[in-house]
């Protein structure tokens, strides 16, 4: 068995879906396809598959490296490897970057067979249920009938929460990370300002940018400095930057004084370099248009009745994005509808973003529930 470390090379692999796909919207791509990576062995009864699911600006590269001179290794590299909380030793493991996205998958970016250009604006809206029907077709590719779990922190809890729902017969589990049964208001709100920021660029063209040579460069990086503030503490923050000053003095102008001005605009940059406008566009709208309990009289219990997963629930204290409140609604409505749920609330400092981080009661936590999942050796 390959071990899978943190400075394993994992080579991406691109999957195709020759059949058109009809989306939530009515909507059809004539085809479709996937970038993903695989870490483990998938068992003979193919009874140890996990399936991780990525957040907004996540992507297939879930652990390891892609070169021997990557300076980081994957996004959820402390939690997926060779006897990590999600064991690729024990589980095979498949990261995907979601239909929409600007990674490798169908996108924004891809050829619209229709014009022979990139579709860009032209890319249909997609939805999480969108998304969990594009994963089935991936997890028949590979012949899984049943997923050991469904894994996924922020967004990717959600779409981890809608496979319970849409295909209760093909997840034993889900793992639903600090996350939401539906957007708040006020994140609702908080998507919009960055879509606005996107949307009036002048370089944004109505979304038809890369016709024209350009970027919306600065909505993209204006989107991101805000999103970030909200995926951290309060606590958190101030104990990292403070009040610190990059200069002993006031320069009494609007240029960089603040060490958390510096950060931000560099978490800005490097977002904007990297992503792609419309892609972070339809990614906040799923978001926005998730609500599993909208078919069942806004009932989240009912929603969950005819489910046959078992969950486990994961929120942190310093989470003011998605708040424990919510994933105890989901808890809630879990117990009401009498199914079985394990849930933990960290005390942690980094704000949304602690699903991503070292807190160890989370990884512990995390860890103790997978290795009670059997599977076939």
């Amino acid at each position: 068995m390959n071990k899978v470390t943190s400075t394993t090379l994992i080579t991406p692999q691109i999957i195709a879906f020759e059949e058109p796909f009809t989306l939530q919207n009515g909507s059809v791509l004539p085809r479709f396809e996937l970038i993903i990576e695989t870490y483990g062995e998938l068992n003979a009864d193919k009874s140890n598959a996990v399936l991780i699911c990525h957040a907004l600006s996540g992507t297939h590269h879930v652990a390891g490296r892609h070169r021997p001179d990557d300076k980081h290794a994957g996004w959820w590299d402390n939690m997926v490897g060779s006897g990590k909380p999600i064991d690729t030793d024990k589980f095979f493991v498949i990261g995907l970057n979601n239909l929409g996205g600007c990674a490798g998958s169908t996108g924004p970016l891809s050829q619209n067979p229709k014009t022979g250009k990139d579709y860009g604006a032209d890319f249909p809206l997609v939805t999480v249920k969108d998304w969990v029907r594009s994963q089935a077709k991936l997890a028949d590719y590979f012949g899984i009938k049943t997923w050991a779990a469904v894994v996924g922190g922020s967004l990717g809890g959600m779409q981890a929460l809608q496979w319970s729902i849409d295909f209760p017969e093909r997840v034993r589990h889900a793992l639903v990370i600090a996350s939401s049964p539906r957007l708040s208001t006020q994140n609702i709100a908080f998507n919009d300002v960055a879509r606005q920021a996107i949307l009036t660029d002048p370089d944004f063209h109505e979304g038809h940018y890369t016709r024209f040579g350009t970027k919306p460069r600065r909505g993209l990086r204006i989107a991101r400095m805000m999103g970030h503030i909200t995926y951290l503490a309060e606590q958190g923050l101030g104990d990292k930057f403070g009040r610190k000053m990059r200069e002993d003095a006031y320069k009494y102008n609007y240029d960089i004084e603040f060490e958390v001005e510096s950060y931000l605009r560099y978490q800005g940059d490097k977002f904007a370099d990297r992503f792609d406008a419309n892609t972070y566009l339809l990614m906040t709208k799923a978001l926005d248009y998730f609500d599993p309990v909208a078919e069942y009289g806004g009932s989240l219990q009912a929603a969950l009745a005819h489910t046959t997963t078992h969950f486990f629930v994961a929120s942190f204290s310093s989470d003011w994005r998605f708040s424990p409140k919510r994933s105890q609604e989901l808890v809630k409505a879990l117990i009401g509808a009498g199914k079985n749920v394990q849930y933990i609330e960290v005390e942690s400092q980094h704000g949304h973003d602690a699903f991503l981080m070292e807190d160890k009661p989370y990884l512990d936590g995390v860890r103790a529930y997978m290795n009670n999942i059997k599977v076939s050796k």
